[in-house]
């Protein structure tokens, strides 16, 4: 619960002020809100709530006041918007957002807090566009705390954080990336879907942009390593369940394939993926003369790139 202070003056003042004067200062507000002088209004609201808050007389005035207020503030964010006037526009923003909170209306505060991420979204876009990766997720990250549930800018954010990933092999970039699309990922409904299945689609290409800078640098314990730390925020991510099975496949460790198969053939989304899965699983059963087991998991891929090699390894295994 928050707690509002009053000076010593404002309570002073409260004791020469009649009814009347509440009422002079509230249609002072009120005509310059209707003449959209919301500076003007907003220091007359503000004026009525320092000085009538301890007034019983002044209680509906001072309610409505701390009503309009954060609207006030709000319709100035929206004015220096237009003028692409952005750092105003957060200010004012920003301030709606604020007042809204501290006087329990949540659904201005949301409003305004979207307000702040579109802000955002805006500026990190001009940043996002000229490849300044670093600049663009510092600003994304400022609108995606205000308002997460802005895809837009999500996804944006996230790709920020993987193409800088990507281009210095920092890890922790990555993570902060992937946690981000996991977020969006997990958004339920069809407003949503476009953008989940989005964000699915670019955790596999940036993984695997990973993957493959690892596999050149002949570190498999690294993409182990990676794999397992996607999975302790999401044990049924499929990417990282397929990748940290071709590697433990790269390092020959057959027995661990064979123990991790299965669970990561059910996680995968499509059979060309599951496919991949149990051609390394075959393998596997096969490098541990387990011939019948081997050809079980070879019929099981039945689409995608793999399914030429598995078919060879049917047919050698098959032969009299």
């Amino acid at each position: 619960m928050k707690k509002i202070f009053v000076s010593a003056i404002a309570l002073l003042a409260t004791l020469s002020l009649s009814a009347q004067d509440f009422t002079a200062i509230y249609n002072e507000a009120a005509t310059a809100y209707s003449s959209r002088n919301f500076q003007a209004a907003a220091d007359n609201f503000q004026k009525l709530i320092d000085q009538g808050m301890e007034a019983p007389e002044a209680a509906d005035l001072v309610a409505t006041a701390k009503a309009t207020l954060p609207k006030c503030y709000y319709q100035m964010g929206g004015a220096a918007f237009q003028q692409k006037n952005f750092e105003a526009a957060l200010q004012n923003f920003a301030k709606s957002a604020e007042l809204a909170d501290l006087y329990g209306d949540n659904a201005q505060m949301q409003k305004a807090n979207a307000w702040v991420a579109n802000v955002y979204q805006v500026q990190g876009g001009e940043a996002f566009n000229a490849k300044d990766y670093a600049k663009a997720a510092e600003i994304f990250v400022k609108g995606y705390e205000a308002n997460p549930r802005n895809t837009d800018m999500a996804l944006n954010l996230a790709m920020s954080y993987c193409e800088m990933a990507v281009a210095n092999n920092d890890m922790a970039q990555y993570e902060k990336g992937m946690d981000v699309y996991e977020n969006v990922a997990s958004m339920k409904g069809p407003k949503y879907d476009a953008d989940a299945a989005k964000a699915r689609e670019m955790m596999t290409l940036y993984t695997n942009n990973m993957v493959a800078k690892m596999q050149q640098a002949g570190d498999n314990d690294g993409i182990i390593a990676m794999a397992d730390t996607l999975l302790v925020k999401n044990p049924a991510n499929p990417v990282a369940l397929k990748v940290r099975l071709q590697a433990y496949a790269d390092k020959k460790d057959y027995a661990k394939v064979i123990e991790l198969g299965e669970e990561a053939a059910a996680a995968q989304l499509n059979e060309e993926d599951r496919g991949y899965v149990y051609l390394a699983l075959g393998a596997a059963y096969n490098a541990k003369e387990m011939k019948p087991q081997a050809i079980a998991a070879f019929e099981k891929v039945t689409e995608g790139p793999a399914l030429e090699p598995a078919k060879a390894a049917l047919t050698e295994l098959t032969k009299k």
